[in-house]
């Protein structure tokens, strides 16, 4: 699940099928339906792709793997569940954001009490910019499972694109309550608090994050923002460059740096990054606005 909180949190791979398969021979035959025979080793390989085991940058695999487990006749109706579920969350990776949205209605129709369908077609909502669609998938994910931490973390950046930031910074603490070592978490509730005003508790927050992972562009952006709302430019300025050098196109970095450089009266390199943000992102001044920040 390495996903910027402020960009959805799939939970595909995480589902897996393992309480169905999990990895091992054993438990794999014992997902099978009466009298089939044992799985082969092509099956048990198709398992992991399906799984997302050892998934790099290209979901193919996953969906490849998906498939032919779906086109097999050998799954339970929990186990297609998932199958459809995995094979979402593969399509989402990919872009492919109505064959997902498909097979997360598969996936429910097979099991309409599994959580993780309803957070990951929240997922898509979220990149789609259907922020109420997004809330209402993700409540009932909740309602299923209430210790569900990437669930409180979605709904939280539902609320923040409603501009519902109490929400969020509530429905963060509890995420972190249910998973404390969730780098995504510290990140989007330092944004948040960013927002807020709370901003030394943002500036803690942003640290325990990059702590858990000192290269992620999206938590040096945070923290340059918090940075740049506390008046301490450079500092602001050195964590852009810090998130702009993992992700040189990062909309929200290249903005933030022009505003600090302005203030800096650094007219032509704050003139430069704003105009090569909102080539990026046109309306990211608008994001900058409501945030409090000119």
């Amino acid at each position: 699940m390495k996903f910027s909180a402020r960009r959805g949190i799939a939970d595909g791979v995480a589902a897996m099928l393992i309480l169905l398969f999990v990895g091992s021979v054993a438990l794999a035959q014992a997902a099978q339906k009466p009298n089939q025979a044992p799985k082969s080793s092509s099956a048990l390989k198709n398992i992991d792709l399906c799984n997302g085991v050892n998934r790099t940058t290209s979901p193919e695999p996953q969906i490849l793997g998906c498939t032919t487990l779906i086109n097999s006749g050998d799954l339970t109706t929990n186990a297609l569940a998932t199958a459809y579920n995995n094979r979402g969350d593969a399509y989402t990776a990919k872009g492919n954001y109505d064959l997902a949205l498909l097979d997360f209605e598969q996936s429910l129709k097979h099991n309409p009490t599994y959580a993780k369908p309803f957070n990951n077609r929240a997922v898509v909502n979220l990149k789609k910019g259907e922020y109420d669609r997004a809330l209402e998938n993700l409540n009932q994910a909740i309602k299923l499972d209430p210790d569900y931490a990437a669930a409180f973390a979605n709904r939280a950046e539902a609320y923040q694109k409603k501009n519902e930031f109490d929400h969020a910074a509530r429905d963060y603490d509890e995420a972190l309550r249910l998973k404390p070592d969730f780098n995504a978490i510290w990140n989007g509730r330092c944004w948040t608090r960013a927002i807020l005003g709370e901003l030394q508790a943002a500036l803690a927050d942003c640290n325990k994050a990059l702590q858990f992972e000192p290269n992620n562009a999206s938590a040096y952006d945070s923290r340059g923002f918090t940075y740049l709302k506390m008046g301490q430019f450079d500092s602001a300025i050195d964590d852009y460059n810090s998130a702009l050098r993992f992700e040189p196109k990062l909309a929200s970095a290249l903005y933030g740096r022009g505003l600090a450089k302005r203030k800096k009266s650094d007219s032509s390199g704050a003139n430069a990054d704003i105009a090569a943000a909102k080539t990026i992102q046109a309306k990211i001044g608008d994001d900058f606005a409501r945030y409090g920040v000119q």
